[in-house]
């Protein structure tokens, strides 16, 4: 069973700026550790430098056991990669190479059958066929398909709950012993989070995970390491358990803070006193001098953990008077996805979109939107309602390659306004870097802000809270608490879910019903 060491490691990010530093904690052979902290703290880059795809600044890691990564986003938009290859990426080093060989032999196949055939014998050797077997399952699991269907089919054609769900199947089965997962339950509907949450509560795997969902951190981690202030600690228990020892431990920051002052203070004094007798009296100054070195050699002994700083995010999405008939729904439908339904949304209401994944509730606010999805009826918006949509996967390609600030000044900020603006979704500290490296709870209020600007008076809003740390997401309920107009919302967040006047509810079976209290949400 593996294990990871992770000892002062620091990272810095391209234009300088030191990400985190001073990072050391241990994860247990078999122990599920959650990693938390504010968004753009550091968490993704963290798990990328375990996984090997980043190098750190300085210190170092161990991990005991061979080691699989799973990404925040599986599937991207230009994406090449097929169901059957990404199977492949998640398995043994031996079946890797095994496919690699049985994929060139098969393009050479009516040449030289005999190389071939050697490449068909090494497959099975490898343990190819059992891996086929797996993958099967897998697939089944995932999205009701067999290997020999859905092998081909793109990753990014799949919802991002069925890319996860994959993904996590593989990781699962693997025979991996350590797991590092980047907000494994993104995406994933209220049924696969509980599933989610079953399989790490099951699995005797080492796991390593990023999650912003408060109920399934309380349900499934035995140690939480936290982020912050530029370094981290660990509270040896679960979630559930955690918001009091952070508070125990801030105050316990707080006071060796205070007695460190307050002793530096002391011996600056003692240093002024002897120098000022120094300069009356010659017998003095030997211990002036002895003063001065105390003073230097408190300075250089290391202060206590730096005191980290609460976040003051304040969202002002203020919306405007529309219509009292926001939305009309007219026997719309996309065939194959959903069928034709019909529903009135009106100003003010808060509505929440909930149903398992694939069946259309992204579709839904795409078509509200105004985007080209085919579809049979249609939607009505009512007078003065400016649809601002919120995307699930952040895919803004016109975005890649510019400057937070770039982008803000794009809408009529100048720079002191749009460094104010910043500051209040506190993204001012990457206000120089490119959209792109963005962590994804950092992008996330990228969106949230453009709506602020965009006037919208109608919020689509398609999984929100997806990436947002617990103080952002409070931020935005917070917003929308107050926010001007008529809010629906794609969500599987369990505590986000409390916030709807009532829900429009996507069935498998393809029908789409309303519910008009929050206890018809299917459990």
């Amino acid at each position: 069973m593996g294990f990871i060491e992770v000892d002062d490691l620091a990272y810095k990010l391209p234009g300088g700026r030191v990400l985190f530093d001073e990072v050391t904690f241990k994860v247990h052979a078999g122990q599920h550790a959650a990693l938390v902290g504010a968004n753009g703290v550091g968490k993704t880059t963290l798990l990328k430098i375990l996984a090997g795809e980043e190098d750190a600044m300085r210190g170092s890691f161990r991990i005991d056991g061979r080691v699989l990564y799973m990404r925040q986003l599986i599937g991207s938009i230009d994406d090449k990669t097929t169901v059957r290859e990404l199977l492949i990426s998640l398995s043994s080093p031996r079946v890797q190479h095994a496919a690699a060989v049985l994929a060139r032999a098969e393009e050479k196949m009516q040449s030289d059958g005999i190389r071939y055939a050697n490449a068909l014998a090494a497959w099975g050797d490898a343990g190819g066929y059992e891996a086929e077997v797996a993958w099967d399952v897998c697939t089944t699991q995932a999205f009701r398909q067999s290997m020999d269907a859905a092998g081909p089919r793109l990753v990014r054609e799949l919802s991002g709950g069925e890319q996860k769900r994959l993904a996590l199947e593989a990781l699962l089965r693997s025979d991996a012993e350590v797991l590092l997962l980047d907000e494994p339950d993104n995406f994933l509907d209220i049924t696969w989070k509980r599933w989610l949450e079953r399989a790490l509560n099951e699995t005797t795997k080492t796991v390593l995970y990023v999650s912003h969902d408060r109920q399934l951190l309380a349900d499934t981690s035995q140690a939480v390491i936290t982020l912050e202030g530029h370094g981290s600690w660990t509270h040896a228990g679960s979630f559930a358990t955690y918001h009091g020892a952070r508070q125990s431990r801030l105050a316990k920051l707080d006071g060796e803070h205070k007695r460190w002052s307050e002793e530096r203070e002391r011996l600056v004094g003692i240093m002024k006193e002897f120098k000022r007798r120094a300069a009356i009296n010659d017998g003095f100054a030997s211990r002036a001098k002895a003063a001065e070195t105390r003073l230097r050699r408190f300075d250089e002994s290391k202060p206590p953990p730096e005191l980290p700083k609460d976040q003051n995010i304040r969202m002002r999405l203020e919306g405007g008077r529309t219509a009292r008939r926001a939305l009309a729904v007219r026997d719309l439908a996309v065939p194959g996805i959903f069928d034709a339904f019909e529903a009135e949304i009106w100003f003010g209401e808060r509505v929440g979109v909930i149903g398992p994944n694939g069946t259309g509730k992204s579709h839904f606010l795409r078509i509200v939107a105004g985007e080209d999805i085919e579809h049979t009826g249609g939607v009505v918006l009512g007078s003065r309602v400016v649809p601002g949509h919120f995307t699930q996967a952040h895919n803004h390609k016109s975005l890649v390659g510019r400057r937070v600030d770039e982008v803000l000044r794009s809408h009529g900020l100048d720079r002191e306004k749009t460094m104010r603006t910043l500051r209040r979704y506190e993204l001012s500290s990457a206000w120089d870097q490119e959209f792109e490296t963005l962590s994804g709870g950092q992008q996330a209020r990228l969106q949230i802000l453009f709506l602020e600007l965009e006037g919208a008076t109608m919020l689509l809003l398609d999984e929100p809270t997806d990436n947002l740390d617990i103080a952002s997401a409070e931020a935005l309920e917070d917003a929308l608490e107050t926010f001007e107009g008529t809010v629906i919302s794609v969500t599987h967040d369990r505590w986000f879910m409390r916030n709807f006047d009532r829900f429009v509810v996507f069935n498998e079976d393809g029908s789409v019903r309303l519910a008009l209290e929050p206890e018809l949400v299917p459990a």
